[in-house]
C-alpha cells in the first residue's frame, strides 16, 4: 500500500523545467529562424544570387568575405545591360540632361564596363543604347572593348540600338548644327561604326540567337547579318526613312538564314519605290510580323513552315489621282491569293484563328481581315489618299 501511494506521489508530482532567461529564448529563437545560407553547396548559393541585379549583387558582396567571393564569380555576370540608366533612374528614353548628369552617367558606363571585364563576365546577353556615330564618347569603341576582354561565346540574346544614346547633355543639342549633309555624314559614320561592331560580332559571338537591333540594309550589313546561322529570333528595326529595301536584299537575307524562326520587319518603303513588291522565302520561318512596316506589299510568299501572320495596312496620306492609284496597285495579287498558295500551314492572321477551309472559301471574318492587311484594289484602294 505505501508503495502504491509512493508511485502515485511520483506519478502526479509535475516535472520541473530548468528556469532559461528571457534573452536567452530570445537567442535561440533568432538562431532558429536564420536560413543556413552558407551551408549550402556553392552552386545553389549562385543560383539564388543570380535573381539579383547589377546592383543588389554588389551590395551582397560589402556583406561578408565569403559572399564578397561569391559575387566575384563569373557565373553571376551574364548579363551586361546598359540600357537602364544605372542608379539614376532619370526617366524615359532619350532624356535631356545636364552636363553634370550626362558626365555622371558616362562615368557610369565605363565603370560597368571595367567591372564585367574584372569580372571575367561570361555573357548570355548584352543590352545596349548608344549612338556610335558619336565621335566624341567612342561608345563603339567601349562595346567592342568589352566583347574582346569577357567569355562572349555563348552569347545569345542581343538588344542594340546604335542610332542613338540613352542619355543626351542638353547644351550639344541645342549647340549642334542640323544640316542636311551634317545629317548625311552623321548617319554615315553611324553606318560605319555599326559594321564594325558587327563584324566584331560575328568572330565574338557566332551563337547569337535572338536579336533585335535597327538595320541599314547595305549589302555589307546583310553580309554580316547572314553569319549568324543560329538566329532563331530577329527584328529589324528602322534606321533612316530615306533607305529603301530592295526585294532581291530581302530575300537573300530570309534564305540565308536556317534557323530562323520569328521574323519582325519594320520597313518603310520610300515613295520612289512605290508600286514594288516582294518575295520572301524562308523554309524555317514559323512567325512574321511585318505589322509595323509601311508599303511593304508581297507579291509571292514562299513559306511551308508559317503558322502566324501579322501585317496591318497604313494610310500612306498621298495625294495621287485615281488613275495612277490604280495602275500602281494593279500590279499587286491579293494577298489572300498569295497566303493560299505559298503558306499551306498558317493557322493565324493578325492573331485571329483562321477556320480550316479557309483556303478553299473565303469566309466573312477573313474578308475583314484582309481589308485591314491587303493593298490590292479588292481590298479598297483608300490607303493611298
Amino acid at each position: 500500500m505505501t508503495t502504491n501511494a509512493s508511485i502515485s506521489s511520483i506519478i502526479m508530482t509535475p516535472r520541473k523545467r530548468p528556469l532559461v532567461s528571457l534573452s536567452s529564448r530570445r537567442r535561440a529563437k533568432a538562431v532558429a529562424d536564420i536560413f543556413p545560407f552558407n551551408f549550402l553547396p556553392v552552386e545553389c548559393q549562385l543560383h539564388i544570387l543570380s535573381f539579383l541585379n547589377e546592383v543588389d549583387k554588389c551590395s551582397c558582396a560589402l556583406v561578408c568575405t565569403s559572399w564578397s567571393c561569391l559575387v566575384r564569380s563569373w557565373k553571376l555576370w551574364r548579363v551586361a545591360d546598359y540600357s537602364r540608366r544605372g542608379v539614376f533612374h532619370l526617366g524615359q528614353e532619350g532624356l535631356l540632361v545636364s552636363n553634370r548628369e550626362f558626365e555622371r552617367w558616362k562615368a557610369w558606363v565605363h565603370l560597368y564596363t571595367h567591372h564585367l571585364i574584372s569580372r571575367r563576365a561570361s555573357l548570355l546577353t548584352l543590352k545596349a543604347s548608344f549612338d556610335l556615330g558619336d565621335q566624341c564618347n567612342k561608345w563603339g569603341a567601349l562595346l567592342s572593348h568589352l566583347l574582346e576582354s569577357v567569355h562572349c561565346r555563348d552569347l545569345s540574346h542581343l538588344d542594340l540600338n546604335w542610332t542613338f544614346t540613352l542619355l543626351e547633355p542638353l547644351d550639344l543639342r541645342v549647340h549642334s548644327g542640323s544640316s542636311s549633309h551634317q545629317d548625311s555624314s552623321t548617319k554615315m559614320d553611324q553606318v560605319v561604326s555599326f559594321q564594325e561592331l558587327l563584324t566584331t560580332l560575328t568572330h565574338s559571338c557566332p551563337r547569337i540567337a535572338r536579336m533585335r537591333l535597327h538595320f541599314d540594309w547595305s549589302d555589307t550589313s546583310v553580309a554580316l547579318l547572314t553569319q549568324f546561322q543560329q538566329l532563331r529570333v530577329l527584328e529589324l528595326k528602322y534606321f533612316w526613312v530615306f533607305k529603301g529595301v530592295t526585294p532581291a536584299t530581302l530575300q537573300t537575307l530570309t534564305k540565308s538564314l536556317p534557323s530562323l524562326k520569328s521574323l519582325t520587319l519594320h520597313v518603310l518603303v520610300p515613295l520612289r519605290s512605290l508600286g514594288i513588291s516582294y518575295t520572301l522565302e524562308s523554309p524555317s520561318l514559323e512567325v512574321l510580323d511585318v505589322s509595323p512596316s509601311r508599303g511593304l506589299v508581297f507579291s509571292c510568299l514562299k513559306l511551308p513552315a508559317l503558322r502566324e501572320l501579322r501585317a496591318t495596312k497604313v494610310v500612306r496620306g498621298i495625294t495621287l489621282d485615281r488613275r495612277t492609284r490604280l495602275r500602281i496597285q494593279s500590279r499587286w495579287p491579293c494577298l489572300y491569293h498569295v497566303l493560299r498558295e505559298g503558306t499551306p500551314r498558317l493557322q493565324a492572321l493578325n492573331n485571329e484563328r483562321l477556320l480550316p477551309s479557309w483556303r478553299e472559301e473565303n469566309y466573312r471574318e477573313l474578308s475583314a481581315i484582309l481589308l485591314q492587311s491587303c493593298y490590292c484594289v479588292q481590298h479598297l484602294d483608300s490607303w493611298l489618299w
